[in-house]
């Protein structure tokens, strides 16, 4: 088992920061509730408490009892987490006279082993409103700013057995110079971490939990097409060969040519996969249908029928392996134990398991979008499907605003192989995170020859991220969009205008609906 960072997660923005930065020191970590028990595991070798958009002073603030779990590890607990760990040991906390966010500097950094290496006057990001006002009478100053006159400090041994930390600003934001030699400060030298997690041993950990999890028993898997169930299903493939059975659904809102593609290289793969094509089923049922969340309800729940009867008429079946992610997985939790606020619904994340009544097998579970492809690459997997854009689960059934019909499908194909084409050939693809074609439910006049059309408007989208947490619309040359709007106008009859979207996530989605 390799070491492990636990982060208590308090409902900030920034918590998947937090796990990011110890991922790329090649660290393995875990976000859950602050709310959930901690299992005390040989392989925990530290805890790091979250920020929060709450105050600790609140009667339904969330919490832990941080001198319990430095008991156990050494703790840095952040922003929120340093005010809670202040209060709880009794100290005072309350609304500071000069609200502090943005960018601040500290002064007097002690010498402590937490700030190693780090300057004086080191530019950090604060996001507070509260500030502690009093530290208890056993912690000690390690670093001001020119507002706050405790920006970090430290417990004695009188609070517990490990050295247990709080700071007020945010180390895991870039805007914090030397906030990533902060965070290796506390996992690698004080908490001894092992810098081991990398791809290969990611693989062959998983490999070996997955062979011990199946036995000889048979797995069933839908495939996509797309890098999270590629590799999800080349590791399961690895671990029990040909006891992994895959199941590819045509659903009618692929992208141009991609279920004879994507067939094609699963057989260069190795992997067991039957093809069915189901396309005039999903068309029936989606006819009319213009609400984005009913349309995603309708295509969730004919994937599951088509997936569930082709999954039956294999015998003996134990286990339904899954691509989840973990940015599917934080996105379904909060602090208080229960479900966050629905923005949509996930399609990768309902229904098969209590249907088919089988285990769940997902190897990509805590990984990030970009630490799938590490593994996929360390994997030998083609480009074809590691360099491949993110896809939605409901496929262009949520790139067409309004009514599905096999026409508009058909329309919004050509002019995305013309987009997805142009970026590929200009180079720009790599460069983007995701990128697609929506037919918006909207007609234009136009004039093309002599002749006056009134035709369908094209909105192209393209964003740079990480993760796909957040997102930033790509900033594509405008030559470049001229010539995609010009070849689908020219090209694809049917559309008359193409339009660029430039909005972020947040307040947008990636998708539009």
């Amino acid at each position: 088992m390799n070491d492990k960072i636990l982060i208590l997660d308090f409902g900030s923005q920034f918590t998947q920061l937090i796990a990011r930065c110890i991922r790329e020191l090649n660290v393995y970590c875990e976000i859950q509730p602050c709310t959930k028990a901690i299992d005390y595991t040989q392989s925990l070798k530290g805890v790091i408490l979250s920020g929060s958009p709450c105050s600790v002073n609140d009667t339904d603030a969330p919490a832990t009892d941080i001198a319990a779990i430095a008991a156990h590890f050494p703790v840095l607990a952040v922003c929120y987490g340093a005010q809670l760990l202040a209060r709880q040991a009794g100290g005072v906390v309350g609304s500071s006279t000069h609200r502090e966010y943005g960018r601040a500097h500290l002064q007097d950094i002690s010498g402590d082993a937490l700030f190693a290496t780090i300057a004086q006057g080191t530019q950090v990001w604060m996001s507070h409103a509260d500030t502690i006002k009093e530290l208890p009478t056993h912690f000690s100053v390690l670093a001001r700013t020119d507002s706050i006159p405790v920006a970090a400090f430290k417990t004695d041994a009188s609070f517990a057995a490990h050295a247990v930390y709080g700071i007020q600003f945010h180390p895991e934001v870039t805007h914090s110079t030397d906030g990533r030699q902060l965070l290796k400060n506390f996992i690698v030298d004080i908490c001894q971490c092992k810098q081991d997690w990398t791809p290969a041993a990611f693989i062959q950990e998983t490999v070996a939990r997955i062979k011990q999890q199946a036995g000889d028993n048979k797995v069933v898997m839908a495939l996509s097409g797309g890098v999270d169930s590629t590799v999800a299903a080349t590791l399961i493939h690895r671990a029990i060969g040909t006891n992994l059975y895959c199941i590819f659904v045509d659903n009618g809102l692929l992208r141009k040519g991609e279920f004879e593609q994507v067939l094609e290289g699963y057989k260069h793969l190795g992997l067991n996969t039957k093809g069915i094509d189901a396309r005039s089923r999903f068309y029936g049922e989606l006819a009319g249908v213009s609400d984005p969340e009913t349309k995603r309800k309708i295509i969730g729940r004919l994937f599951i029928e088509v997936f569930n009867e082709e999954a039956i008429k294999l015998k003996d079946v134990s286990f339904l392996g899954q691509g989840t992610i973990y940015p599917d997985v934080i996105e379904s939790m909060s602090v208080h134990g229960g479900p966050s606020a629905t923005i949509k619904s996930h399609h990768n994340v309902g229904g098969l398991p209590e249907i088919m009544h089988l285990s769940l097998i997902e190897p990509l579970r805590f990984l990030f979008k970009d630490e799938v492809r590490k593994v996929g690459r360390e994997l030998g997997i083609d480009d074809i499907f590691i360099g491949r854009h993110p896809f939605p689960g409901p496929g262009l059934g949520i790139r067409i605003l309004g009514p599905v019909s096999e026409e508009k499908v058909k329309l919004l194909q050509e002019a995305d192989a013309i987009y997805i084409q142009h970026l590929r050939d200009s180079g720009m693809y790599k460069h983007v995170w995701q990128a697609g074609a929506i037919l918006l439910p909207v007609q234009s006049v136009g004039v093309m020859g002599d002749e006056r059309t009134y035709e369908y408007t094209c909105a192209l989208r393209a964003v740079t991220s990480v993760d796909g947490m957040t997102a930033d619309w790509a900033h594509l040359p405008y030559d470049l969009l001229a010539r995609i709007s010009n070849d689908i106008i020219n090209q694809v009859r049917g559309i008359n205008r193409v339009v660029y979207d430039i909005s972020s996530k947040p307040p947008a989605t990636i998708e539009w609906e």
